[in-house]
């Protein structure tokens, strides 16, 4: 059984004019514990929709969302999410936005102290313990974030563009961390982006969804051995295989 399935999911907004607004239509996917998986897509294609949908942030039209084989239903800590926007409390200190979650779950001060700093420790931001939102840097805050949703242990780690507002430079370093991160706690990660290139840097697999309304094109597998050069020729292969797909899905629309 998949850690995660996605059975025939369309959602649906509805608009004045009573046509309503299809983003999602029959979607399937099927996510294996521990996988890194990268959705891409053009502007509009229901990336984020999918992603809110699985959080428990936004209601499904039609199909099943599995967990476990357990139906989703709304929100829970078995799913955390990490938004572009980092989101953090800026009257809180670090180690208080990552013990955040832990208090509202009633867990017991020292018990949530001692799994914010085990994050801390897995963020390497040991030294900012005591600093404030506004003291950090855009990769810190961001790092901060990440701690905070890991502190909940959820089985699925959900992450919306959230190294879109970042410099090239920190960007990159980010997706280094990142992985070290996902090796370290063996999460099983639901990463949107709107790069080709940080997706196949990242990813196990990349789902390719078609333009609204969004379906999968194709689940592309990516067997590249880790650490990933961008300047490999095997790199460039994939990057160019995935975005004539992309091109091609948005042709045929």
């Amino acid at each position: 059984m998949p850690l995660l399935s996605i059975q025939k999911v369309t959602k649906k907004f509805p608009r004045e004019d009573g046509k309503p607004t299809v983003a999602l239509r029959d979607v399937y996917l099927d996510i294996e514990e521990k996988e890194f998986i990268c959705i891409v897509g053009s502007s509009g294609c229901g990336k984020t929709t999918l992603l809110r949908i699985i959080a428990g942030l936004e209601t499904i039209t039609e199909g099943t969302i599995l967990l476990n084989g357990v139906p989703v239903s709304g929100t829970d800590t078995d799913r955390g999410m990490v938004f572009q926007e980092y989101s953090l409390f800026p009257w809180k200190s670090v180690i208080d936005n990552i013990a955040f979650g832990l208090e509202m779950r009633g867990i017991p001060k020292a018990e949530r102290r001692e799994m914010a700093e085990k994050y801390l420790e897995i963020i390497h931001l040991e030294q900012f313990r005591d600093s404030f939102p506004h003291e950090l840097s855009g990769g810190m805050r961001q790092r901060v974030a990440i701690a905070r949703a890991l502190a909940n242990q959820p089985k699925v780690l959900l992450m919306d563009e959230p190294f879109g507002a970042l410099d090239a430079q920190t960007r990159n370093m980010m997706q280094r961390e990142l992985l070290e991160i996902w090796k370290e706690t063996q999460k099983t990660i639901i990463f949107v982006t709107h790069s080709v290139d940080e997706a196949v840097f990242l990813a196990d697999k990349i789902v390719i969804l078609t333009p609204r309304p969004g379906k999968i094109e194709e689940v592309i597998p990516i067997t590249l051995p880790r650490l990933r050069d961008r300047t490999a020729p095997e790199f460039a292969e994939v990057r160019k295989y995935i975005l004539q797909k992309m091109e091609e899905s948005a042709q045929t629309r």
